[in-house]
């Protein structure tokens, strides 16, 4: 007997998601809000007839019921972690824990505006100070930063504190930044937006930085070098001790890309293998909001030699009063204009003060422990070229079935779908075939788990009896498949009728 379409955990469509009633809702008169009449001066009410409309908006009438259960209807249209796993490799969706929010979402905090004076914002600006050494602390570097508001913005910052240095030093030619292959896209982007030059360093056959072909690009020219350790494949740069000798004796400075810093928290620490600079992705290690749009927070730590060329505004502390210490005459990376994305840092705070030493030590153990579980469980499955040393995430590839069924990568994504589980990230890195790259995180329970195995299996039996199924997944969800290159170049978000299309 043939597989059902829809797995079984899945008994029914998307809350309502096709129901052409999606927008139409609500009848005249129906009310969840009365506003109390003005009984003030009636010319003072008015408004200049420029700012009126000449029509009433034609919005709809709703009870307060209806509004909240149409909203949560579109919130569910989406999926996100508590609707089930997200196994985006390299992006650590963990769970976001509703005390950091409560904690941001404090008067004292959440009701500040950036331009008050510092005497307003005394208890913010210890807090955030607390933040800023908690960070130096966990990473083993002298100074921080909170000025940068997303990942790619940190790295940014640390390509600029980079040249900075340099330029002060003298060695204005010094423009190339050594990356690996299996980077991450943006490093490359970064080096260039800072006004430098991004040279590729070939990998070795396990995954790691080739030593030779590293000594053989390192010079003159050398600025530095980005690295993501643990790497894209889910791997531990064990020559990263060497890789700073190397680049040091050359001149050159190392920044780490602090994406899978979830993999050594409470474990190792990028200062002490002999890092420069390293830029957190909060929204990742620490727990805060991840994706829609934003807000983020990308700090970056760095150590004494480079904190004179951090920018202002610094946050200073003096016999227990704080202030900020303003941008140098002259400098030129400053990047915000205020001192970064308040809100998502206290976000972090909280989880750090919540889990403390011991805590975050057993945060990434068990990010480990379940990476390594689910690799032990999908090999059989998809190939893993890469599996020795596993820590937090691993690269499989689908490059078998694509050969034998005609079944992509994208494919399997999609049809994860079906079953209530995000897809993993895919065709990343491009050193790996068909790369399907998983991450659990520490999140996940061992059933969650299973059940992205169970998955799998039934995905790889539709792949041998079945593969137009997988051709045409997602079967469950509110949109179907998307042509997606049509979709990045035309996006249209407009709502046109009654039935959304």
């Amino acid at each position: 007997m043939s597989e059902p379409i829809l797995p079984a955990t899945v008994c029914q469509r998307w809350l309502g998601a096709t129901q052409p009633s999606l927008f139409a809702k609500g009848r005249r008169g129906r009310r969840a809000l009365t506003v109390p009449a003005w009984d003030g001066d009636e010319s003072a009410a008015e408004l200049p007839a420029a700012c009126r409309r000449a029509e009433p908006a034609d919005l709809p009438d709703l009870s307060e019921p209806e509004v909240m259960r149409h909203f949560t209807l579109l919130s569910n249209l989406n999926h996100h972690l508590e609707r089930g796993m997200y196994p985006l490799g390299s992006c650590t969706m963990k769970f976001n824990p509703r005390l950091n929010e409560q904690v941001a979402a404090l008067p004292g905090f959440a009701a500040l505006h950036p331009a008050q004076d510092v005497e307003d914002m005394q208890g913010l600006l210890a807090a955030l100070k607390l933040l800023e050494d908690d960070l130096c602390e966990i990473t083993g570097f002298a100074a921080c930063s909170l000025l940068p508001s997303a990942g790619a913005q940190g790295e940014y910052l640390g390509m600029l504190v980079i040249r900075a240095f340099h330029v002060a030093n003298g060695d204005q030619d010094r423009d190339e930044i050594l990356i690996p292959d299996s980077a991450h896209g943006t490093n490359p982007a970064s080096v260039v937006l800072a006004g430098m030059r991004p040279r590729t360093i070939k990998s070795r056959a396990d995954g790691r930085i080739d030593l030779a072909a590293l000594r053989a690009a390192c010079g003159s020219r050398t600025a530095g070098i980005m690295i993501t350790n643990p790497n894209t494949l889910g791997l531990f740069e064990v020559d990263i001790v060497e890789v700073a000798r190397i680049v040091h004796e050359a001149g050159g400075r190392l920044y780490m890309d602090g994406a899978n810093l979830n993999a050594i928290l409470g474990r190792a620490r990028p200062g002490d293998m002999g890092f420069d600079v390293t830029h957190l992705n909060l929204h990742k290690t620490f727990s805060t909001p991840h994706g829609g749009g934003g807000p983020g927070a990308g700090p970056i730590c760095v150590t004494a030699e480079l904190e004179p060329f951090l920018p202002g505004p610094r946050i200073v502390e003096d016999d227990g009063q704080y202030d900020f210490d303003r941008l140098p005459a002259g400098d030129d990376t400053a990047i915000h204009a205020w001192y970064g994305n308040v809100g998502v840092c206290l976000r972090a705070l909280a989880y750090i003060l919540r889990n403390g030493g011991d805590g975050l030590k057993r945060i990434s153990g068990m990010a480990v422990l379940n990476a390594n579980y689910l690799l032990a469980r999908v090999k059989p499955l998809l190939p893993v070229d890469h599996a020795v040393g596993c820590l937090h995430e691993f690269v499989a590839s689908g490059s078998a079935w694509k050969e034998q069924h005609g079944v992509r990568t994208l494919d399997i994504a999609k049809r994860l779908l079906d079953f209530g589980v995000h897809a993993p990230t895919i065709y990343f890195p491009l050193i790996v075939e068909e790369a399907v790259m998983v991450e659990p995180t520490e999140s996940e329970p061992r059933e969650s788990l299973d059940h992205f195995v169970s998955a799998l299996e039934q995905i790889r039996r539709e792949a041998e009896t079945r593969p137009e199924l997988l051709h045409n997944a997602p079967h469950a969800t509110p949109v179907g498949r998307l042509d997606e290159a049509r979709a990045a170049r035309q996006l249209d978000l407009r709502w046109n009728g009654p039935c959304g299309c």
